[in-house]
């Protein structure tokens, strides 16, 4: 029989060592955080972590501070690793912006000296993400040709059009948010939570997934799968 649940958060990010790459998925604020995963991390206290995501996020805001934007109930991002100084490397398609008065976490540690950033176009962060999932060694993509994100790289041209040789994003653990799963791991996202979620589940050494329920074998139609059980190794289901 498998069975995939674990206990608890604390318990699905304890081996989550020092110096480990991280794929967070969500966009943003929109509902596909895995928040509980990240503040699991937090207090496990992990460091000089590499974390990979579309953008890390804010953080949290000072106590007592106005609220910058609007988030989805129960909500934190990556910021809170960056703010604990868990993290010593972002690779990300969209640093964020800085609050009206105050910086973000990515913004304040990067201009202290504290973070490497790394910048990738959106597109091709999911591309070599999705490469290390299916085993692609490398691939040629004309986004980033003809400007900085080409120094360094192989070019060449096809189709009449320059490319630049890109790698894929490897990482030990991917924090993943899905809505619904069974016990095989077998899971399906809500909206817009599929993003970059269903990319990053199963291209991590090891896949946890934080969900908003948990169901019975065979309560989710084969047809609608996303991220299939195989890809799955840790399921833990959100209070």
């Amino acid at each position: 029989m498998i069975n995939k649940v674990v206990p608890g958060f604390d318990a699905a990010v304890a081996d989550i060592f020092d110096g480990a790459v991280i794929f967070m998925g969500g966009f943003g604020p929109a509902n596909g955080t895995p928040s509980n995963l990240l503040r699991a991390l937090v207090k496990q206290g992990a460091k000089n972590l590499t974390l990979a995501a579309n953008t890390p996020g804010y953080g949290r805001a000072p106590e007592g501070s106005q609220a910058f934007r609007k988030t989805p109930p129960n909500y934190d991002d990556g910021g809170m690793l960056i703010q604990s100084g868990q993290v010593k490397k972002v690779i990300c398609a969209f640093p964020g912006v800085s609050r009206p008065g105050m910086l973000s976490p990515l913004h304040e540690k990067w201009e202290a000296g504290e973070l490497e950033v790394e910048m990738v176009p959106q597109g091709t962060l999911a591309e070599r993400i999705r490469a290390a999932k299916a085993g692609v060694g490398a691939f040629f993509i004309p986004t980033g040709a003809g400007t900085v994100m080409e120094e360094g790289k192989e070019k060449r041209v096809i189709d009449g059009r320059e490319h630049i040789l890109e790698y894929p994003l490897k990482a030990d653990f991917a924090l993943v948010r899905a809505y619904r799963a069974d016990r095989y791991g077998n899971c399906v996202y809500q909206g817009t939570s599929r993003n970059f979620n269903s990319v990053m589940a199963g291209a991590a050494k090891v896949t946890i997934v934080e969900v908003d329920e948990l169901v019975e074998l065979g309560a989710i139609d084969p047809e609608i799968i996303v991220t299939p059980g195989i890809y799955v190794n840790r399921i833990v289901v959100r209070k």
